[in-house]
């Protein structure tokens, strides 16, 4: 398997050229890191190319890193039936910067890119319903950003007295507990029980 991994590696570090900034074998699967712009051309070639045969489109999601200058690494996985290979294509975007969409070669990445879109905020330009999914109409940001609020910024519930579905600011019913970190053993002087025990001891004494 690694040894048909490293040819296939090989044949594409040839035929892509400029196109292709590394290849590497990770978790029995080659990981191709690309620039924007090659996006297209590249996943074109691991369909068609008779050496590839990557047909399917298995998924494609994105990873937020805010640490660095394009935060947003977008991930294509792909499968080859036909020679028992997975493939996974990376490259990064901003916020701002939109990534071509895929659906011209896989029509299955149109709902894909849709939750990518909805989840993480990548922009694919050239997308036919570039839209929601997953989330609310009227959702506020990508709760998969990791700086997206636990809370979020909206709650929606459905009032009965004005019979439709209500958007309203986040409102934490409970207040924020202080919390002592000691334990319950420790912090009571006197546990549950204890009356038992001095009612016991006072007969003895008495008798």
């Amino acid at each position: 398997m690694i040894e048909a991994l490293q040819d296939l590696g090989d044949y594409l570090t040839s035929a892509l050229g400029g196109d292709l900034h590394s290849c590497e074998i990770g978790h029995d699967q080659l990981n191709l890191n690309i620039p924007r712009a090659s996006l297209l051309k590249v996943l074109t070639l691991l369909r068609d190319d008779q050496n590839c045969q990557f047909k399917q489109l298995v998924d494609v999601t994105a990873v937020d890193r805010p640490e660095q200058p394009e935060r947003l690494e977008v991930v294509y996985n792909l499968l080859s039936l036909k020679l028992n290979h997975r493939i996974r294509v990376k490259l990064t975007t901003d916020e701002r910067t939109p990534v071509d969409s895929a659906g011209g070669v896989f029509s299955s990445a149109i709902w894909l890119e849709r939750e990518a879109w909805d989840m993480f905020g990548v922009f694919f330009s050239g997308h036919p319903d570039l839209r929601r999914i997953l989330t609310d109409y009227g959702f506020e940001g990508h709760p998969l950003r990791k700086d997206f609020p636990l809370t979020g910024f909206k709650e929606v519930r459905y009032d009965p007295e004005q019979k439709r579905v209500v958007y309203e600011p986040v409102k934490l019913p409970q207040e924020f507990r202080q919390f002592d970190f000691v334990s319950p053993w420790e912090g009571m002087l006197r546990l549950p029980g204890d009356e038992k025990a001095d009612a016991e001891k006072n007969e003895e004494g008495a008798a």
